[in-house]
């Protein structure tokens, strides 16, 4: 199993309770959508998150995280979380419920 196989089997779980929640493969990796609106995805050992571009720099704040930017062009508004970020399942679940909630909060597509 990859390493972004083993992160995608720890995230179902936790969007399976999310109205709306889809996947598909993006970015070489999983993405999970909600309501048709990217919310997190992997990509290699690392959880792609989606939050409020208002909080983009507090985010990079938080520990393990860093910019998005696998295309060489930083995305205000995501995040990358790197696997000491995401290591224990209670991190996990804060990451992409933070996601969900926001991504719950944008017009369905």
């Amino acid at each position: 199993m990859t390493n972004d196989s083993a992160l995608s089997e720890r995230i179902r779980p936790i969007l399976a309770t999310w109205k709306g929640a889809s996947e598909r493969r993006m970015f070489g990796g999983i993405c999970f959508k909600l309501n048709g609106n990217m919310c997190v995805g992997t990509w290699r050992d690392s959880l792609i998150v989606r939050l409020d571009k208002k909080d983009h720099e507090k985010t990079l704040a938080e520990p393990h995280t860093k910019p998005f930017d696998i295309n060489g062009r930083i995305m205000k508004g995501w995040a990358l979380v790197g696997p000491a970020g995401i290591a224990s399942d209670e991190s996990l679940v804060m990451w992409v419920e933070k996601a969900a909630k926001y991504t719950e909060s944008l017009p369905a597509k």
